[in-house]
Formats: C-alpha cells, structure tokens, sequence
C-alpha cells in the first residue's frame, strides 16, 4: 500500500481540496495521514475524518510589519524538524502540498528527504507561502491558465479539484429545508465563510424589489442573523453550512459571491450562472480580484467591484445575470478547466513511482 502526506492550512480553501482527493486516493487504496498545525483550522476540518494528523509548531508569513515577524521564523524551523521527525518515521511516497504557511516547513522536509512533493495553488498569482515552497516541489500545480507564465516550467495547469459529493446534492431538499411554497428561481448569496457586512446590509435593503422574482438563500456569517427577517416568505438566511451546501448549490439558479477561487471553480464545474463581488484590495492581496476578472474575460462571471457595490448595482446586476443566464451558461459548457481530481490523481501517481 502506498502512504501519502497531505499538508496545507490556515483557512477552509487551504484544507477542502485535499479532501477532494481522498475518496478517489482511497480507491487506489493510499494510506493517508496529514500534517497540519496544532491549533489552525485544518486540525478541526481534519478531526471531522478519519484521517490521521500530526500537529506541527507553524508561524504565520507576513507581507507587512508586525514583531510577530522575529518570532515566527522560529517557529517555522521548528516546524521543519518536527516534520523531518515525522516523515523519517512514516515514511511516505509522496507528500500533496494544498500551500498556506503550515505547509512551507513540511515540503522543505519532504525536500531534504528527497520524498517526492507535488503542491497546488488556487489562485491566478501564487501566495507567499508556495512561492517559499516552490523551491522545494518537484511540480506546482495550477488552477488558471495565466498561472503557468508566472511560474515557469514546474508549472502543470490541472483547475481545481472538485468534492464528489457536490454532484450529488439534492435542490428539491434545499428548497423545502427553505420553506420556499412559491416555484421562483433561486437566488444563492454568499459572503464568505465569515460573511460580508456590506453584501449583507446591501441585499437586505433591496429584499422588497427582488422577492416577487426570486426565492432567497442568504448565507451570512456568523452572528449575522436578522431576526427581524426571519418570517419573511421566500428569505431563508443560514450564518454557515456545510452539509447542506451541496443542496443549496443544486438549488440554485444564480449565485452572488467573493471571488475565493475554489468556489468559483465549483460554480463553473456546476455550471452556476454568478456575480462575483471580490474582497477589495484594501482587505486581501488582491487575488480575488485577479480570479474574478480571470473568470469574467472567459464568459463565466459577471463582476461588481466592492467600491462599487450599492443598492442599485446590485440589483440591476442581479437582474442582468438572470437574463443573460443561458449565455454564461454556454460559456461554462465550452470550458477546458475540469477534470482535475483526475488530473491531480494521475500525477501523484506518475511521481510516487
């Protein structure tokens, strides 16, 4: 049996990709364990498996000032002998890098070890963490065509693996789940797994002239809620889902949302006609950006800038997206960007030989 070593993490879109490839790692019967750091957010996506993990000490990679800046190197070489430590005792074929700053001290091991590390990046400019890490890779693979330039020949364009379980969600369930009595299209708006204040407070003032045409999924953070809306007929609001969101995506004729690229490749694999309102550059690095307008030059995405965001925008866009639906459609139809569970699996398999 072959053993595989996942590693990536600091938010959700650093950790569900690896999860993408495990049923599919499973059938082709890999051992699977997974290094993560003690207390982020991986280790408690991770726990909800059966996947065995390994907490390593992990300091965070920083663009800016901060004093945290003279300590955290510490830290990342601590990281880089508890994973040596790690790896010398379960000696895998491979290690899968998802990137996110846990990540960087583990494929440097992996290096040294002469273990061979494949990492994927999901967005059209690679982060810091994988730009430290590309060194130490023998392939990185990307999610957007543009990428391979900025990378060079490690560079393999594969898209962004996509969960199973997506396919197979059930629209009718969300509908009920709802409590949607009229037969509306469904429009799905999403902030982000922490929510939008400003995409919250916007769709809730112009709830009165989108209601007669649409049925409403609002998912809005945490401690987001509005109980004064919470009869409102045809507005089902959530602060966070999980296994319901395969449902709700099935359910869904249109999608508002950030410009994360691992939900927008599942829209694309859905073929979910959508607007994308990506974080502004004054709040990210500016990635969702270039991810959006990566996704609105190929047809796939309408896009409304942060800046530009009011009432009226986004209703006349709203509007607009639901009328040119078939044509983004179409677009998503003729993409390229699919297959990449498969691809990604092909090549973990060509470089654990």
């Amino acid at each position: 049996m072959k053993k595989i070593i996942m590693t990536g993490g600091g938010t959700a879109g650093h950790v569900n990709p690896n999860l993408a490839l495990v049923p599919k790692l499973r059938q082709l019967s890999y051992e699977i364990k997974y290094i993560g750091s003690k207390n982020g957010i991986e280790k408690e996506i991770i726990g909800k498996t059966k996947i065995p993990y390994f907490g390593i000490s992990s300091g965070k990679l920083r663009r800016y000032f901060d004093l945290k800046n003279f300590t955290d190197p510490f830290k990342v070489g601590a990281g880089f002998f508890q994973s040596l430590h790690i790896l010398r005792k379960e000696k895998p074929d491979i290690v899968f890098s998802k990137g996110g700053f846990v990540s960087v001290p583990v494929v440097a091991a992996a290096s040294f070890l002469r273990i061979p590390v494949l990492a994927h990046e999901s967005d059209l400019t690679p982060g810091l963490a994988n730009k430290l890490a590309s060194r130490f890779v023998d392939r990185l693979l990307v999610t957007f065509p543009d990428t391979v330039s900025k990378i060079g020949e490690k560079a393999i364009l594969v898209g962004s693996p996509i969960r199973e379980d997506l396919y197979k969600g059930d629209g009718e369930r969300a509908r009920e789940a709802a409590g949607f009595t009229e037969n509306k299209p469904v429009l799905l708006v999403m902030g982000g797994s922490i929510g939008s204040v400003k995409i919250n407070t916007t769709l809730r003032k112009i709830l009165p002239e989108l209601l007669p045409i649409f049925n409403i999924i609002h998912l809005c953070g945490k401690n987001n809620l509005d109980e004064s809306l919470k009869e409102t007929l045809g507005y089902k609001q959530y602060e966070y889902v999980v296994e319901e969101m395969k449902d709700i995506l099935q359910a869904a004729d249109l999608i508002v949302s950030r410009a994360g690229s691992n939900s927008i490749f599942e829209f694309l694999a859905l073929r979910k006609p959508n607007l994308l309102i990506p974080l502004s550059k004054g709040a990210s690095r500016g990635d969702q950006i270039e991810n959006a307008q990566s996704f609105y030059k190929s047809g796939y995405s309408m896009v409304l800038v942060e800046e530009e965001l009011t009432d009226v925008s986004l209703r006349m866009s709203i509007l607009k997206l639901y009328e040119d639906r078939e044509k983004f459609i179409s677009h998503m139809e003729e993409s390229q960007l699919s297959g990449a569970t498969d691809k990604i699996l092909e090549l973990i398999e060509k470089y654990s030989k």
